[in-house]
């Protein structure tokens, strides 16, 4: 019985343990986990909103409409400032137009077992050919990719999570990834471009994935390898809870 026990327990263990470090194994159950929890959101959202909208609708629809009021401020203050901009563009037969397209996701699940670097989102717009811009209560916080023609973001400290940046108030400009760990590296800053520890990394909006001036994080170590510079840097988003994010569809 003993022996019995110990097998079942050893058989567990090895099917466990290479579904773990098996990225094959592991796919079957993540596509089943993506589609189970995506249905899982959308009926409980639905469910939920019946039920707060029957027993606490006045209030609801007190809260709504001061939110709504609140929104339309900022929309019409942002849009009358978008419209002027846009006024002197045209004035002066520039194509340039600022007419920026966001919109908010929710987190599904991570990607792999143990790899808190990458999730599934919930994005019904997504466009496989594209990279999107993520963004986190202002602040830069990965890219969006295509995988098995799925919405999958790439947070900051993933190695492969890459966009331009501006350091410090030279706007000296590079490239930042993550190390897989907890710090960025922005790499190939013209050396000569004057940097210092603690300054701010924003986004530069050169690759088009981000408005400039978001905040990534601040430096704190600085090298020079084959004629550049590159700085390791503080993330300012914390990667621990990702729930909800505002993907940027485009910024023209």
């Amino acid at each position: 019985m003993i022996k019995k026990r110990y097998n079942i327990i050893l058989f567990l263990a090895l099917f466990f343990g290479a579904i773990y470090y098996s990225t094959t194994l592991q796919a079957p159950f993540l596509k089943l986990s993506y589609t189970i929890k995506s249905s899982y959101h959308h009926i409980v959202k639905n469910i939920t909103d019946t039920i707060y909208e029957h027993f606490n609708q006045a209030q609801h629809i007190a809260n709504q409409q001061y939110e709504i009021d609140t929104l339309k401020k900022s929309h019409l203050i942002s849009h009358q400032f978008a419209s002027e901009v846009n006024a002197i563009f045209k004035e002066y037969n520039s194509s340039i137009k600022i007419d920026p397209d966001v919109t908010l996701v929710r987190t599904l699940s991570y990607s792999n077992f143990g790899d808190i670097t990458k999730v599934w989102l919930d994005f019904p717009e997504f466009n496989s050919s594209k990279v999107y811009g993520l963004v986190h209560n202002e602040l830069a916080a990965g890219i969006v990719v295509e995988r098995d023609k799925k919405p999958l973001a790439l947070l900051n400290i993933d190695r492969k999570s890459a966009y331009a940046v501006f350091v410090g108030k030279d706007k000296a400009p590079g490239i930042i990834h993550g190390n897989g760990v907890k710090e960025l590296i922005v790499e190939y800053i013209p050396t000569w471009k004057e940097i210092h520890v603690g300054d701010e990394v924003v986004t530069s909006g050169l690759d088009k994935l981000f408005f400039q001036g978001l905040k990534v994080g601040k430096v704190i170590s600085i090298d020079k390898a084959e004629g550049y510079q590159n700085a390791i840097v503080t993330p300012y988003y914390d990667a621990t809870n990702p729930e909800y994010f505002h993907i940027i569809k485009s910024i023209r």
